[in-house]
C-alpha cells in the first residue's frame, strides 16, 4: 500500500472511531512502523486535518460545543489526580494543558480527559512511565483549556478549585 492510500485509510479510521487510536495500533493495522504512522499524521495535519494527539492516541478535533475557557491553576505534582477529578466530576472536559516556558514560549499537551476512566488511564501512564509533567517546568503553574455545558459549570469548577487552593489567582 502506498503512503497516500494509507493516509486516506488512517483518516477514515479516525473519522469512524469513537475512541482515540494509538500510533502503535495503526502501525499494526497497516503493517508499518510506529514512526511511519507519526509521519503520516504529520503530513495529514500539514494538509489541514484537525488531528489531536492525546495521551491515549489520535483523534479528530470535534466542533466545539458548549463553553470553552482557559483556567489558570497551580498545584503540586501529587495533586494532579485531585485536580482532574474536580474538573471532570463537575462536568468539565480537560482539553489540554499549557505552560509558558521561559525559553520555548507556550508549550501545550493535548489531554482530552472527559471521564474518571480517562483520569485513571492518564495517571497510570504518568506513574508507569515516570515522565515529568509540563507544570514541573513552571513550578506548578499551568493553564487548562476546559469545555463545559455552561458558564455556571465553569463557575462551579473554579469555585471548587479555589476551595482546594488550586486556582491560580493574583
Amino acid at each position: 500500500m502506498d503512503g497516500e492510500t494509507r493516509r486516506r485509510e488512517i483518516l477514515q479510521a479516525l473519522q469512524c472511531g469513537e475512541q482515540p487510536i494509538s500510533a502503535s495500533r495503526l502501525a499494526k493495522q497497516f503493517q508499518v512502523s510506529r514512526q511511519i504512522i507519526v509521519g503520516d499524521i504529520a503530513l495529514l495535519r500539514a494538509g489541514g486535518e484537525a488531528i489531536l494527539a492525546t495521551a491515549r492516541g489520535y483523534i479528530l478535533e470535534e466542533e466545539s460545543q458548549g463553553v470553552v475557557v482557559k483556567i489558570a491553576v497551580c498545584h503540586r505534582s501529587d495533586q494532579v489526580k485531585e485536580e482532574l477529578q474536580t474538573i471532570v466530576s463537575l462536568g468539565g472536559e480537560v482539553i489540554d494543558v499549557i505552560v509558558d516556558h521561559l525559553l520555548y514560549g507556550e508549550l501545550r499537551g493535548s489531554l482530552g480527559i472527559q471521564t474518571m476512566d480517562d483520569i485513571e488511564e492518564f495517571m497510570h501512564k504518568y506513574t508507569a512511565t515516570n515522565e515529568k509533567l509540563l507544570s514541573n517546568l513552571t513550578n506548578g503553574v499551568h493553564l487548562h483549556t476546559i469545555r463545559c455545558d455552561s458558564l455556571e459549570t465553569v463557575s462551579q469548577i473554579k469555585q471548587a478549585l479555589r476551595a482546594k487552593k488550586m486556582l491560580f489567582e493574583e
